[in-house]
């Protein structure tokens, strides 16, 4: 790799010859948020205390957190060492027990004992036990003080500086917030490296190791996959496994970083055999911690799921079939520069599709054996609760209330498995709603969403609660053996690559260099729109793969309007919008003149509602930017007939503009309330003759960013039909990193040749099947 660690001035002059001006505020005007040191947690700390909703909260949460440790060891220790379980279940009798009166009844407290009496039961590894978790509880502690005593002054700071009382803080969103921010920088001055802050600055000290660790993912640093017998290939990401990582990399005296600077030595390439020695080493003793403390935390993570979820599982049995967007998934599909807010609102938007894709799936034998259970299960219940109805003391029978229980968790879960018979939902069409969310999904998925291949693949990103929940447990076991035997081995890996794709920004630091999401250094030719300056080098090596730089420069502009991207970054995003705004253009790059059968389940009228929709929408959006927030001065609406449900997979090529003309955009219009209204009175956008009115309430910004998406998706997809060798050479270069298998691709008879042929590399699909 012919990259290596540079300096980002941005628009600035400094240089050598003009150094880098402090600006210093007047002493009359001096604060006491002035030149804040470490402004990486300062910001950090403004993001979580308004999305914790204020220091009150912060405060009675941190409370309950440690209450809640203390009161799972006491109670743990207490059920096991101070309950005579012998009088509990009547297996012996009281000590007082009075033998002329046989219905003496037991209290639960006669099954408690003194602490004279078993303080002797409780074991050394019991105290070892007890020992740990206290440690782990004053650690904690100390932990709460020292941030609360810095979230007092961030209280201040919102209060006094942003003049945003806490009680506000639920009614006032974060990109106000930040708007305000940048603001007071100018009276306060709390960074003295530059004199104005950006939203990009902000991001940067806020997301500094989180951009990385997408980086890392994205390029395919991490490993993240693994082959398992008799189960295949799976994703695996825990939080035990996340959180290591970070401290490896990220915090104490062997993290790669200094002041959030990159350590100096690891800057120069002379040093990368040693300083990879020197990672070995640290991961090696981090699996050797891990795994001395494995046993104990295993214990702990068992305990508490136990505590956490028993209830719910006895009220909810189904609640674990529920789906869970994994760890992996969050990282795989997060833009850079994207805080945790706008991630979840964008995978909250795509959970019921995503789940509605996965339930069209089945087993048709699994649904044959959760009939069958149904009816014996559910006879033996009703049996027993007609007993118990006509006779209470049948529950004071061994063993009946716990078979009553079982079986009706029993028919919770097999009631789950059997699918909706009234529901028809089109796979193709679910998968091209949860890609306009998610923003990404591989290539080689298009006209495959109905096939078993792409379920399996999606369930990593999107798993079961269960699986959730057992990853997090085995977590203590996995963690030591994922860092020695696939962790370790890539050390010179992760050297190069903080090496290679780290950049100082002025005022800010040592950032990932993807984060500037820089077209010309880490752009990629196909994600590239027709018309647009190409990327000056077409490095494989130093290319975010899956569009990660495109999209994630149009995501943040989008969610941060007022932000001035750099030249290049400007008519990449005017040149995107000018062709999904022109409904010639985006009908000529996406071809949908070409696939006139993309309609062939619309009417004729159908069609022609639609594509009046379609030419308001596009009205609509080209001014929400500009008059989103006016006021709607003229309101009248009409309703439209459209269709939500379709039976059978398409297969055809075209299928994903089918999606995108006849149910996407036609349901956002609805879903989001941007309403077309015809007449001739005035629009609230301006009056004309003849003119559709609009109106918005909300949610173009989101509409504004799923168009986008799923154009440049076309775009891609259209790059790889008229490049097929470039693509999976491109493929099999950028990645060489991973070698978790093959995902073969299926074929289906409507496909072109050509098509089945082009294979995306992503971290879903780890190798590329060689071309016959």
């Amino acid at each position: 790799m012919d990259v290596s660690y540079t300096q980002y001035t941005g628009d600035t002059d400094d240089s050598e010859d003009n150094p880098v001006k402090i600006h210093v505020p007047p002493a009359s005007k001096v604060s006491r948020w002035s030149h804040i040191e470490d402004l990486d947690l300062f910001f950090s700390r403004l993001y979580a205390y308004h999305q914790k909703n204020g220091f009150f909260c912060i405060f009675v949460r941190g409370v309950f957190e440690l209450q809640k440790v203390l009161f799972m060891i006491v109670f743990l220790v207490f059920l096991l060492n101070f309950v005579d379980y012998d009088i509990l279940f009547k297996n012996k009798l009281l000590p007082n027990h009075n033998t002329t009166d046989p219905l003496q009844k037991v209290s639960i407290t006669d099954s408690f004992c003194s602490w004279s009496d078993c303080s002797s039961k409780i074991t050394g590894f019991t105290w070892i036990c007890i020992a740990i978790v206290l440690i782990y509880w004053v650690f904690r502690f100390i932990k709460l003080a020292y941030n609360l005593y810095h979230f007092w002054d961030t209280k201040g700071f919102f209060n006094i500086a942003l003049g945003i009382p806490d009680n506000e803080l639920s009614n006032i969103t974060w990109h106000e917030v930040q708007k305000k921010i940048c603001e007071v920088q100018i009276e306060h001055q709390m960074c003295i490296r530059k004199k104005d802050l950006t939203e990009l600055d902000i991001y940067h000290r806020i997301l500094r190791s989180k951009n990385y660790l997408v980086a890392m993912i994205n390029k395919s640093i991490l490993p993240t996959h693994y082959n398992i017998p008799l189960i295949g290939n799976a994703a695996y990401l825990s939080q035990g496994l996340k959180y290591n990582v970070e401290l490896l990399l990220f915090s104490g005296t062997w993290g790669l970083f200094e002041n959030w600077h990159l350590k100096e030595d690891y800057k120069k390439f002379s040093k990368r055999h040693e300083l990879a020695a020197k990672l070995q080493s640290n991961i090696t003793w981090f699996a050797l911690i891990n795994l001395a403390l494995g046993v104990f935390i295993f214990i702990w993570q068992l305990v508490y799921f136990f505590f956490n979820y028993a209830e719910l599982l006895k009220r909810e049995p189904g609640v674990l079939a529920l789906r869970y967007w994994s760890l992996y998934g969050r990282l795989y599909l997060r833009h850079f520069n994207e805080l945790d807010h706008e991630l979840d609102a964008r995978l909250r938007r795509a959970y019921r599709p995503a789940s509605k894709y996965m339930n069209t799936f089945f087993s048709s034998i699994m649904v044959i054996l959760a009939e069958n259970i149904i009816f014996q299960a559910g006879a033996i219940f009703i049996v027993l609760v007609c007993l118990s109805i006509y006779d209470e003391d049948i529950l004071a029978v061994e063993h009946v209330l716990l078979i009553i229980s079982i079986l009706g968790a029993v028919l919770a879960l097999m009631r789950k498995i059997i699918p909706d018979e009234n529901c028809c939902w089109n796979p193709e069409t679910l998968m091209t709603e949860i890609l306009s969310e998610v923003h990404y999904l591989p290539d080689s998925w298009r006209g495959q969403a109905h096939t078993t291949l792409v379920r399996d693949q999606f369930s990593q990103l999107f798993q079961y609660k269960a699986v959730y929940l057992i990853y997090e447990v085995i977590s203590p076991i996995l963690v030591p053996i994922i860092f020695y035997f696939k962790l370790r081995p890539k050390s010179l890996e992760i050297i190069d690559f903080y090496r290679n794709f780290t950049v100082s920004v002025l005022g800010v630091g040592d950032v990932c260099s993807f984060s500037l999401m820089d077209m010309r250094k880490h752009g990629n030719a196909l994600w590239q729109v027709p018309g647009h300056v190409k990327c000056a080098e077409n490095n494989k090596q130093t290319q975010a793969e899956d569009g990660k730089t495109e999209l994630s420069l149009i995501h943040f502009v989008t969610m941060n309007p007022a932000w001035q991207p750099p030249q290049e970054a400007e008519q990449f995003i005017c040149k995107v919008k000018e062709k999904v705004l022109n409904p010639d253009e985006f009908l000529k790059d996406s071809e949908i003149d070409k696939h006139s059968e993309a309609l062939d389940s619309i009417s004729t009228s159908a069609i022609y509602v639609f594509f009046m929709n379609y030419c308001i929408f596009l009205q609509l959006s080209m001014i929400a930017s500009q008059q989103l927030h006016q006021p709607v001065t003229s309101v009248s609406r009409v309703n439209f007939m459209r269709r939500n449900r379709l039976e059978g997979p398409i297969t055809s090529s075209s299928y994903f503009f089918k999606h995108v003309f006849q149910i996407y955009l036609v349901e956002l219009i609805f879903k989001l309330k941007i309403i077309p209204v015809f007449g001739n009175s005035d629009s609230v956008y301006g009056s004309s003759n003849n003119r559709d009115k609009l109106i918005t309430i909300s949610g173009a910004p989101d509409i504004d960013m799923s168009l986008k998406t799923l154009y440049l998706h076309s775009v891609h997809h259209k790059m790889l039909l008229s490049n097929p060798d470039y693509a999976s050479d491109s493929a099999l270069i950028s990645r060489p990193s991973i070698n978790a298998g093959v995902f073969p691709t299926p074929s289906t008879s409507s496909r072109n040749t050509d098509v089945e042929r082009i294979y995306e590399r992503t971290p879903l699909l780890n190798n590329v099947p060689k071309r016959t």
